[in-house]
C-alpha cells in the first residue's frame, strides 16, 4: 500500500432499487412501497436496499424479489448506476438499479395490499422519493427495447392467456396501438404460442381462445438470436 492509498478514506454507500413490472390482464403496473422514515417519510418509492460490504448487489436484488413477490426466479436485469452527488439527502449513495418481470396474480396482489404496497398503472406514476422517477423512466425505455427484440413479455402473462391480453401488454409496454390483424399474424408466425382447447369464460369476447407460451421453442429460438419485432 502506497502512502497515497493510506490517506484515502471512503464515505459512500451502495444501494439497489428494483423496478417490478407486473401485468394484471388489462394494465401493466409497477410496485411501490411507502417510506417509513425520513427523508421523504410517507412518500412512495421503489423497493430498495443498501448493499453491505460482505454481500453482492445481486444478492440484495434476490432478497428484494423474494420479499416483495415471494418468487425466487423471474426475468431480472441490471439497468445502470444512478450516481448524482445529491440524489440522497443523507449522503453520497450510488444506486445500482435493476428491473424484473413478475406474474401479477391474485395471491401477489393480496400480499401487497396487506402490507400497504401499491401496484400503480404504468402510465400513472406519481412523484416519488429520491430520483426514482428517473429510474423508472430508464426502466421503461429498457423494457420497450427488450420487448421489441425478445419475447420477454411472456414472463408477465399467466400460464393461459388470450391474444387480446397479449396485444394489450405489448401496446402498453411500447406505448402505441397495434393493428389487430397484423399483430395476430406476427404472433402466430413466431410459433411461440400454443393454442389450447380452453376458452376464457370471463372474456367479453365470445369464446375467446386461450393460449400458452411454448417455452421450449423460445429457448431454441433464443440461441439463434431470435428477434421479436413489431
Amino acid at each position: 500500500m502506497t502512502s497515497e492509498e493510506k490517506n484515502i478514506y471512503f464515505n459512500v454507500a451502495i444501494a439497489t432499487s428494483l423496478v417490478l413490472f407486473g401485468f394484471d390482464g388489462e394494465n401493466l403496473r409497477i410496485l411501490f412501497i411507502r417510506k417509513k422514515n425520513e427523508p421523504f417519510k410517507g412518500g412512495l418509492m421503489l423497493p430498495s436496499g443498501y448493499v453491505s460490504p460482505s454481500e453482492s448487489i445481486e444478492k440484495v436484488v434476490d432478497k428484494l424479489m423474494e420479499k416483495y413477490t415471494q418468487v425466487s426466479y423471474s426475468f431480472t436485469e441490471q439497468l445502470k448506476a444512478f450516481s448524482k452527488v445529491f440524489r440522497n439527502p443523507l449522503g453520497r449513495v450510488i444506486n445500482v438499479a435493476y428491473y424484473a418481470l413478475v406474474k401479477l396474480d391474485e395471491d401477489l396482489l393480496t400480499l401487497s395490499k396487506k402490507r400497504g404496497e401499491e401496484w400503480i398503472e404504468y402510465s400513472q406514476i406519481p412523484d416519488l422519493a429520491f430520483d426514482h422517477n428517473e429510474v423508472i423512466d430508464y426502466a421503461k425505455e429498457r423494457l420497450k427495447r427488450r420487448v421489441k427484440r425478445r419475447p420477454i413479455g411472456f414472463y408477465l402473462l399467466p400460464k393461459y392467456f388470450t391474444i387480446a391480453q397479449l396485444q394489450k401488454l405489448y401496446e402498453t409496454a411500447l406505448n402505441r396501438e397495434m393493428d389487430k390483424r397484423n399483430f395476430r399474424k406476427k404472433i402466430f408466425n413466431s410459433q411461440l404460442i400454443i393454442e389450447t382447447e380452453m376458452v376464457d369464460a370471463l372474456s367479453s369476447r365470445k369464446a375467446a381462445k386461450l393460449y400458452m407460451f411454448d417455452a421450449d421453442k423460445y429457448q431454441k429460438l433464443s440461441l439463434k438470436g431470435y428477434d421479436f419485432l413489431f
